[in-house]
């Protein structure tokens, strides 16, 4: 029997359909549709990361939404958000994040709570973060000896509505509230 192929970032290039799409461990993939909770969380940490995109180098972060990073031939995911320190250089994105964030959405949760998390912590990327909107969950990991410790947990409403320094961004307050969709 045959060993199925394994596809490429050029098989990924390639694609012609009109779906997003994205590589993972060989196997192109449909990417899941975007809820409205999915895009409040994106936008809201967007906006709130703001003051580090705009900031002079040194000590800036280019975030960015939506982008693929090829992190080998048969592993080239679409981050819902990726950051880089703007001491790195940029360009095809070959480079490995400083940052990651996945959003999660109903029926792709594992991709982002096992696969990502496994391939991100062998990879070496220093933080990752998962948010889940439905549950007004974040959780933030760092790169400690080579595996991910969680360095800050929310969950539920009663945590949602605090301003809270999360690493890698501990100059910012980041406004819980506002990226759940709550007053604060």
């Amino acid at each position: 029997m045959e060993a199925p192929r394994l596809s490429t970032t050029d098989d990924l290039l390639a694609w012609g359909g009109d779906e997003p799409v994205e590589l993972i461990d060989g196997e192109i993939v449909q990417r899941p549709m975007s809820r409205f909770e999915h895009g409040q969380v994106q936008t809201g940490l967007i906006g709130q990361s703001f003051p580090l995109v705009t900031q002079a180098q040194p000590g800036g972060w280019w975030i960015v939404p939506e982008i693929s990073v090829r992190y080998n031939a048969h592993h080239c995911p679409s981050h819902d958000l990726a950051g880089w320190r703007k001491e790195r250089p940029v360009g095809v994105m070959t480079i490995l994040p400083d940052w990651v964030c996945e959003i999660l959405s109903p029926g792709h949760e594992r991709k982002d709570t096992v696969t990502h998390f496994l391939r991100l912590q062998r990879a070496g990327v220093p933080f990752y973060w998962i948010v889940a909107p439905e549950e007004r969950a974040l959780i933030a990991y760092a790169l400690d000896a080579r595996s991910y410790r969680t360095v800050f947990t929310a969950d539920g409403a009663a945590e949602t509505v605090a301003k809270v320094r999360i690493p890698p961004f501990t100059e910012l307050e980041i406004d819980l509230g506002l990226l759940f969709g709550q007053s604060s």
